[in-house]
């Protein structure tokens, strides 16, 4: 049995991890306040980081961590989280059965219930399964009307009340951030009017529909994973004129080229003493070997990443690095005619409800400022029902999670009928309704009138878009948040960690290049190889996230952060974009005019 961690080790484990999201203590009391909250609500300092990353997000506070902070927080947050701990299950329900156990419990089960039927439950008693809630829930009775009568965000769910904070906010509209420059005072675009709109690539690479999943061997992932490393490792080969590949297994005393993919030597976080190196198939047969850092003046390396190492393997137990080739961006698309005028595109992310309340009217407003601004084409990501908010998760909604999604779209779409927008609705794994899986295919919507059926497509996560001619590669999964946590790197300048993250994305030309995945995703690794690559290096990437919003040039390409419409109980920030694809000869010039992240 492993010995608990002593309070400075944890203390320091604690401070790294909020190091890693830029979050600082203010005096030595907050440090110990932090290892008490560890101890006493049972955390450990990756999950304590995470859930004080969402609080402070949610509440727009500043980087500084107080003492009054952290007790609001153990207030707010971890207090509710523990009341949610399930109770552990009777012992006896454990353990595999056959036909007979199985029948033996059911009758031992309808026994007790036959019991508690005549007897009085004793006052400590903790089977409350058949006894009178304290406060029932109201019946809900949806016969007397249907769902779509009532054309009101409010009517989603018994008794709303709108978010006070978010109605009393005060800085509506304001620019946080922005891109290029903008000619004239106001945004507006010509409602999508002649904007040509299409998936990138040719059928066969673009998700359109359902697939099963839950179904890939661990074989069949070992392949995928290998096909990607053959692939990127032909492309090192060639683009940096590597000679052939060396076996990580063979020892070396001169220094020899190595192909593999970045890994961890346990299920801990990486660290510089923790990096293995897994080789690639052809060469070293899958093998691992643990690498030393100490001779790189520079790195930035994450789990999966996959590289050419160049170093020396004098025992063939651990190889000494002395150079890193990392990947190389794909082109960028170029399209035969440029566009024929500039176009104005909104991005805006879920959820669209403030944490306290169901009320939709975060996305009220979006359609509002829709109808003001008229871009020419809204690419809306979700969730749009919200699996981490409370009252979904308790089930404190009007109608089934996917009526409430139906009424979502019909609100959405007949609000902005006026403006003629063109809509794309890309999913995201919160999305309660919808498959919790990655690449994740498009929403259903039968019930989609014909005449809107024009200027609205539902595409996947991910998905590469091209508007007029200009790329647009979308993602919902917080990607940013994800790979943060898992980076490691040591630069001796100043460097941006988001520009960081970007960039590897770009080079390893997949919208989801960490192995192993956060255990908030479901990778389904045959499609992912499919449908999960860069066709292109994109003009524009659009990925939402948790974590502060941007607009960045990454090796040519647009980076945004649009943030999400809501954070926690207040309002967030949407996107907006000028593009154009001019007609120049020579140096690309990006199609990206300009660009603004807006409070909403």
């Amino acid at each position: 049995m492993a010995e608990p961690v002593a309070e400075p080790t944890l203390a320091e484990a604690v401070l790294r991890e909020l190091g890693l999201f830029e979050l600082r203590c203010q005096g030595e009391d907050v440090s110990a306040r932090l290892v008490e909250l560890c101890l006493t609500h049972r955390l450990d300092p990756v999950t304590l980081a995470n859930e004080l990353l969402a609080f402070v997000t949610s509440k727009d506070f500043d980087t500084q961590l107080s003492a009054d902070r952290l007790d609001a927080f153990e207030h707010e947050v971890l207090v509710k989280r523990s009341s949610r701990v399930p109770r552990k299950r009777d012992n006896r329900y454990g353990g595999l059965h056959d036909i007979r156990s199985l029948q033996e419990l059911l009758d031992e089960e309808e026994e007790d219930e036959l019991l508690d039927a005549y007897t009085t439950p004793s006052k400590g008693s903790q089977k409350r399964s058949n006894s009178t809630p304290e406060n029932p829930r109201p019946k809900r009775t949806l016969s007397s009307r249907s769902p779509y009568t009532l054309f009101s965000p409010n009517s989603f769910s018994p008794g709303v009340t709108p978010s006070q904070k978010y109605t009393s906010r005060s800085s509506r509209g304001e620019v946080v951030a922005s891109f290029g420059s903008v000619h004239g005072p106001s945004w507006n675009g010509g409602g999508g009017r002649g904007c040509t709109l299409k998936l990138f690539g040719s059928p066969e690479e673009n998700l359109t529909k359902n697939y099963k999943f839950m179904f890939q061997k661990a074989f069949d992932i070992r392949e995928a994973l290998s096909w990607r490393i053959e692939e990127l490792g032909d492309v090192l080969k060639s683009h940096h004129h590597l000679g052939d590949f060396a076996s990580v297994l063979l020892p070396a005393q001169e220094p020899v080229t190595v192909l593999g993919q970045i890994g961890c030597d346990s299920n801990g976080k990486l660290n510089a003493q923790s990096v293995v190196l897994e080789g690639d198939r052809e060469h070293s047969s899958g093998g691992q070997i643990p690498l030393d850092l100490s001779e790189l003046k520079e790195y930035s390396l994450f789990p999966g990443q996959i590289v050419a190492l160049e170093g020396t393997n004098t025992t063939g137990r651990r190889m000494v690095v002395s150079k890193v080739y990392e990947g190389v961006p794909l082109p960028f698309h170029a399209p035969l005619e440029p566009a024929p005028e500039q176009r104005m595109v909104l991005v805006a992310c879920g959820p669209y409800t403030t944490s306290d309340s169901i009320a939709y009217d975060p996305l009220a407003d979006l359609i509002d400022v829709i109808g003001r601004d008229r871009p020419d084409v809204c690419i809306l990501f979700g969730p749009f029902v919200d699996a981490k908010h409370e009252q979904v998760e308790n089930c404190q909604l009007l109608g089934s999670f996917a009526e409430v999604f139906k009424l979502c779209l019909k609100t959405i779409i007949e609000g902005t009928r006026s403006a003629s927008s063109q809509l794309i609705f890309v999913p995201s794994s919160r999305d309660v309704h919808h498959d919790y899986v990655y690449p994740q295919p498009p929403f259903s919507y039968p019930e989609l009138p014909r005449d809107d059926k024009p200027r609205v497509r539902f595409v996947s996560d991910p998905c590469t878009l091209d508007i007029d001619g200009v790329v647009f590669g979308l993602t919902s999964t917080d990607l940013l948040f994800h790979m943060g946590a898992e980076e490691i790197s040591s630069l001796s300048g100043i460097s941006d960690r988001f520009t960081r993250i970007l960039k590897h994305i770009l080079m390893q030309r997949s919208y989801y290049p960490l192995y192993p995945p956060s255990e908030e995703l479901n990778v389904d690794y045959e499609s992912f190889y499919t449908y999960g690559s860069l066709p292109v290096t994109p003009d524009i990437l659009v990925t939402p996230s948790e974590l502060r919003y941007f607009v960045k040039d990454v090796l040519g390409c647009v980076c945004i952060n649009p943030g999400r419409l809501t954070k926690g109980q207040v309002g967030g920030t949407y996107g907006r974009l000028y593009i154009q694809r001019e007609d120049t000869e020579g140096e690309r010039k990006s199609p990206c005019v300009a660009a603004q992240v807006v409070k909403i």
